[in-house]
């Protein structure tokens, strides 16, 4: 099958499939003598391998790690389990991140009064945070400032 057809039976956008190939996460596919990508079936499993694993927010090296243990039968588990383990830790963190930033911009909401005066302490709010009155730290995800206080 084309890349067309491998993206559509996969769930993996074509751009995608060509980037997992250039990164050396899938093997390069198969050529026809006009040099369009040949797809099998294994291949289509393995891109909906990758896809699920995208999917719960593994990172392209972690799913590198998870494919080599998926490929490897003399894995055990718990190699598995250990990498399955950190991505939840990973993903707490980032529930608790987004939670004190809910809480964070709740309490700027709940403080305005939303009508026609220009005071706004939501403006306020952030303006503090700027001056250091709410923490953060790097960034290092899509979701990663961790917010303190009510501003």
């Amino acid at each position: 099958m084309n890349i067309g057809q491998a993206s559509r039976a996969s769930g993996v956008s074509a751009k995608m499939i060509r980037y997992y190939e250039q990164t050396g996460l899938l093997p390069p596919a198969g050529r026809t003598g006009s040099g369009y990508r040949v797809y099998t079936a294994a291949d289509v499993h393995k891109l909906r391998f990758v896809r699920r694993a995208r999917d719960l927010g593994f990172s392209v090296a972690e799913v590198a790690d998870l494919l080599a243990l998926w490929n490897d039968r003399s894995r055990q588990s718990a190699d598995v389990k250990r990498v399955a383990q950190q991505r939840i830790g990973e993903l707490r963190e980032r529930m608790h991140d987004l939670q004190q930033m809910l809480d964070t911009l709740q309490t700027l909401v709940d403080s305005c009064a939303g009508d026609e005066r220009p005071d706004c302490p939501i403006l306020a709010g952030l303006e503090r945070w700027e001056e250091g009155a709410i923490e953060s730290r790097p960034r290092t995800g899509a979701v990663a400032r961790r917010c303190h206080g009510s501003g």
